[in-house]
């Protein structure tokens, strides 16, 4: 089986607006290839789907795509999202149930938000073949979104902050939820977007959670939030993407953190097994998310050498163009 995962897509602003006479499939480039090779491909999706709606209060930058673009998730064949962001709620309530019909008319499985705290926590389940594959979506951005018993929302979970006995209780709740799902199903990707924007240091908070969150069944756990990638670690053989980076949106590029490079991420099982992690470099050009050509290497080179860091190992590829890391 191969799995591919994809940090940040945010489709609102200047790429929905490209998107209102372009090709639904433009936001893909010439990853489409790639994506069309896996059998299962997961994304955070960074906006809200929605016809209108009022841009939050407050809030420094507002995320929204039109309902039509769900086609353009199509056109690369995405099967599941997280929906467990800082985004989803950009433009209020109704803007925010408006997408849910939009995702789930077309098939496209979502986790991490909902109407109500058991539809928000609520894990998604693809079969692929005979395998039941689960993913959980939790983020620990927008408190203020938490959803609760009877109040639309994201799965809050507090991970840096101490949190209290509240805290606590939310972490806890968070394995038990892992405990559960992995009792049913065959491989489950716990989907995390934590954590600031910037800074490829990866906080000790985030390894232990990923750490326990593996121990509790999680089979590989899937980071985003900053806009960077940080580097891979590994536990008990099971993949552990700190920050997989943006994937496609319209953002000012940083000349330093380089939030315009990353990776499509190819996880291959043996059965149910995690045995490689592909990593396929990728840049941010107009737009769209295309392929890196040149700077590859270069590219590969920073995650490797952040991997290290972590006591991960990889090499470079060079007929896949792709860094891969072993995971037996």
């Amino acid at each position: 089986m191969q799995i591919a995962l994809m940090g940040d897509v945010m489709l609102g602003r200047l790429v929905n607006r490209h998107l209102a006479t372009a090709n639904p499939a433009y936001p893909w480039g010439d990853t489409l290839e790639l994506l069309q090779q896996a059998d299962l491909r997961i994304a955070n999706l960074e906006c809200v789907l929605a016809s209108g709606g009022e841009p939050e209060p407050g809030k420094a930058f507002h995320f929204r795509s039109d309902l039509k673009n769900v086609a353009s998730l199509l056109a690369a064949g995405i099967d599941v999202v997280s929906l467990a962001n800082n985004h989803v709620l950009d433009f209020g309530e109704d803007a925010f149930r408006e997408m849910f019909p939009a995702l789930d008319g077309h098939g496209i499985l979502h986790a991490g938000a909902g109407p109500d705290l058991d539809a928000a926590r609520r894990p998604a389940v693809r079969r692929v073949g005979a395998a039941a594959v689960g993913f959980i979506a939790f983020t620990d951005n927008q408190p203020d979104w938490a959803a609760g018993d009877r109040s639309p929302g994201i799965y809050y979970v507090p991970v840096e902050d101490d949190g209290g006995e509240r805290g606590a209780a939310l972490l806890d709740g968070l394995l038990g939820l892992v405990r559960r799902t992995k009792a049913r199903v065959q491989l489950l990707i716990v989907s995390a977007h934590w954590g600031g924007n910037w800074g490829a240091d990866v906080p000790d908070r985030h390894q232990e959670l990923a750490r326990d969150l593996i121990e509790a069944g999680a089979d590989v756990v899937f980071g985003h939030s900053p806009h960077i990638f940080r580097g891979v670690g590994i536990h008990r053989n099971r993949p552990i993407i700190y920050s997989a980076g943006d994937f496609v949106d319209d953002y000012a590029v940083d000349p330093d953190e380089r939030n315009d490079q990353s990776f499509l991420f190819m996880l291959e099982t043996q059965g149910t097994e995690p045995r490689t992690l592909r990593l396929y470099p990728t840049v941010i050009a107009g737009f769209q998310a295309r392929l890196a050509q040149g700077p590859a290497p270069h590219i590969a080179a920073r995650m490797q050498r952040l991997s290290t860091h972590l006591g991960t190992r990889s090499g470079w590829n060079a007929s896949r163009r792709c860094l891969e890391i072993p995971l037996e």
